[in-house]
């Protein structure tokens, strides 16, 4: 079992180890790794046009993106949250299961065919490109906050605070939000991560002035090689900070909900 699980490791790890070592490569021709050493192809990304404008544009998606996450999940998993219908709680559990259960693909034809007509012609457009990315990243921060409201108990808290005359609103703004800010904060991590990181979607919708990060990095690989390992591991980094702190966001919610009396 040791050695499988090592084996898998490696299997994992070898291809990113390969990509880091080009990074740095002067060349890399028909050989298991490449040859010389150099720092230009990091420098080349940094001043790359190309790169520059598909790194804005997958800033300002994911800036966007998390905010719409934000505006539409937060209600959404409160109100399945308060939910009675035990039929309403599994739809809800079966929404957050659509980025699993649909293939990418699926959901990047179908935004052709819905957005590329005479009636309806933003295929292309940054706004589309966005809510692609919503429909891809809502469900999951809708699950991490539904597990959350469990675990945190709020619903207690919510029948203390309205024994003692607080309202609605008065309960949403000073126990639910309060009580899930951690929990946000990982889980919008987590959409950054998954939004950074995406391309198949991006690939399909977005527009030649629109195209995200791994877009243009895909197109790289036709050309230089080191240069595109270089934008393959910033787009590894980036990736990793955002799901490492999803992983210190989650972590500290966990420490806090055990110190609790």
């Amino acid at each position: 079992m040791g050695l499988v699980t090592f084996l898998y490791c490696l299997y994992l790890v070898t291809p990113i180890l390969l990509l880091v070592v080009g990074s740095f490569g002067t060349s890399w021709t028909n050989s298991l790794l490449p040859s010389g050493a150099t720092f230009d192809w990091y420098l080349e990304v940094a001043s790359d046009a190309s790169f520059q404008r598909a790194f804005m544009t997958s800033l300002q998606v994911v800036v966007v993106t998390c905010i719409i996450n934000v505006l539409l999940g937060v209600p959404f998993a409160y109100a399945v949250f308060s939910a009675t219908r035990r039929g309403v709680r599994l739809a809800a559990r079966i929404f957050t299961l659509l980025p699993v259960a649909v293939p990418e693909l699926v959901l990047g034809f179908g935004f052709i065919i819905a957005f590329s007509s005479s009636y309806t012609p933003w295929l292309g457009s940054t706004w589309l490109l966005v809510c692609a990315h919503v429909v891809l990243t809502l469900p999951y921060l809708v699950g991490a906050l539904l597990g959350d409201m469990d675990r945190l108990g709020i619903a207690e808290m919510e029948r203390v605070a309205e024994t003692l005359g607080a309202s609605f609103w008065q309960r949403f703004r000073d126990i639910v939000l309060p009580s899930l800010r951690y929990s946000l904060l990982s889980g919008l991590m987590m959409v950054t991560a998954i939004s950074i990181g995406e391309f198949q979607i991006s690939n399909l919708v977005a527009g030649f002035l629109s195209r995200t990060y791994p877009v243009v990095l895909l197109q790289a690989f036709y050309g230089a090689t080191g240069l595109a390992c270089a934008a393959t591991v910033v787009l590894i980094v980036l990736a990793l900070l955002a799901a490492s702190a999803s992983a210190v966001g989650a972590r500290f919610s966990h420490f806090r909900q055990k110190a609790r009396p």
